[in-house]
């Protein structure tokens, strides 16, 4: 299956729709583009497998794997990219602001809902990350 994450970049952040198969799954915040320099820099456009992650902090979550120059990119909960994203994506119900969101646990637990089963029948995600405007 496949996910397409249409961005609109700002200068203080970058928001996004996340879409599986051609519909809105959610809004997405990432930090603003800063040539791909790691923890201060959302990921280049591009196509990336999604998979399933745990870690102690964030607990069942997503990597993106294979980030050209980046390591350990999730997409995780957060609603301001600037004071709790390292260059990872997080899922929102409503952008804010520029990189800012509201009610991301909401989101990302719907997302959750989504694309879990998905991929524990042994799918495989693709997550296609490309700027809106093009």
């Amino acid at each position: 299956m496949d996910l397409c994450l249409l961005r609109t970049y700002h200068s203080k952040g970058v928001n996004g729709v996340l879409l599986l198969d051609g519909s809105e799954l959610c809004k997405t915040i990432e930090l603003p583009w800063v040539q791909n320099m790691p923890r201060i820099s959302c990921i280049p456009e591009g196509r990336y497998v999604l998979r399933k992650r745990y870690s102690p902090k964030f607990k069942w979550h997503f990597e993106l794997a294979n980030v050209p120059g980046r390591s350990a990119i999730l997409l995780h909960p957060a609603n301001d990219a600037a004071r709790e994203l390292k260059g990872c994506i997080a899922p929102v119900l409503q952008h804010t602001g520029e990189g800012k969101g509201t009610s991301s646990r909401i989101a990302f637990e719907r997302m959750k809902d989504r694309l879990y089963p998905i991929l524990d029948k042994g799918q495989i995600l693709q997550l296609t990350i490309k700027n809106k405007m093009k």
